[in-house]
């Protein structure tokens, strides 16, 4: 009997101790629980509020937006659960440090991958060049297609895909050539001394200004820029909107050369001074075939 009692006496100061633990904790529980449904909910209107704030700036790009936006989310909800594990009297300071630890870890070991990430905030943020524009770099060049936090997709001029470390494209000169509205470019002429350099010069000139893509201001302008032994150089100088430069430079190519065979010269163009770009190879084609078409004749 005796030991029945021990039980039972054992049995109720057990229950008495959890029922004092369960009313103890009951109002910690309840009150992470109020607190992880508030936190969560915070958290979404405060990043919701971030997302639409920076997305009035037209200066942030979509994609960095969302990367604020989530680190903001996540920020506050690592700071929602630090807070729940306070209401159980974890000590949060050695969690705290905890994460400082893991998340020096996780650098180094990441560190390139970091690097990526901050050159891809630094570029859409600073943005040297944007989705559609075709750049050149000691790397690469190609029109871009998208702009991420770790790498750039582009594509070629011959149609193929190439994606750049955000890293290498910060770290490297870069050539937009989309940027500026309009572009200028030389055709240079080379002519034997008995050949009339006026008339080849009006010629220039006039098929220069006949066009209506060249622009009218700054001005088309011939001039002699070079005398050699057995030619003179002439130079052909105009600007023409960045969408028709590719074009206009063909197209003065071809008119420079029969202009020259109509007025009876005897060197055809020595090619235009293209810059690279898109159809950069096509363009030196064009040049070069007036002096292969010569030497044929010849």
């Amino acid at each position: 009997m005796e030991q029945a009692t021990d039980v039972i006496a054992a049995t109720r100061t057990a229950l008495n101790e959890a029922s004092a633990l369960a009313v103890q904790y009951s109002f910690s529980i309840l009150g992470a629980i109020i607190l992880l449904i508030g936190g969560w909910l915070m958290a979404r209107f405060v990043s919701r509020w971030a997302y639409e704030g920076m997305s009035r700036v037209r200066a942030i790009d979509e994609t960095l937006v969302r990367f604020f936006t989530n680190v903001l989310r996540y920020a506050l909800l690592i700071l929602v659960f630090v807070t729940v594990l306070a209401q159980f009297g974890v000590q949060t300071a050695s969690i705290i440090a905890a994460l400082g630890a893991a998340g020096l870890a996780i650098g180094l070991a990441l560190q390139g991958t970091l690097q990526n990430i901050a050159a891809g905030i630094m570029l859409l943020i600073l943005r040297p060049f944007r989705v559609g524009e075709y750049i050149e770099t000691s790397s690469v060049a190609g029109t871009v297609r998208e702009i991420g936090l770790f790498a750039t997709e582009f594509k070629t001029g011959d149609g193929l895909y190439r994606l750049a470390p955000n890293s290498i494209l910060w770290n490297t000169p870069i050539t937009n050539y989309s940027r500026e509205p309009t572009r200028q470019n030389e055709l240079k002429i080379s002519l034997a001394y008995e050949d009339d350099a006026d008339v080849a010069m009006e010629r220039l000139l006039g098929f220069a200004k006949a066009d209506p893509r060249v622009l009218k201001t700054p001005a088309p302008a011939v001039f002699i820029d070079s005398m050699s032994g057995a030619t003179i150089g002439l130079t052909l100088r105009y600007w023409a909107k960045t969408g028709d430069w590719w074009g206009v430079s063909r197209d003065m190519i071809k008119r420079a050369k029969l202009a020259i065979d109509q007025a009876g010269h005897l060197i055809a163009p020595s090619g235009a001074e293209a810059q690279p770009g898109p159809a950069a190879a096509d363009a030196e084609m064009t040049a070069d075939e007036p002096k292969m078409r010569e030497r044929k004749s010849r």
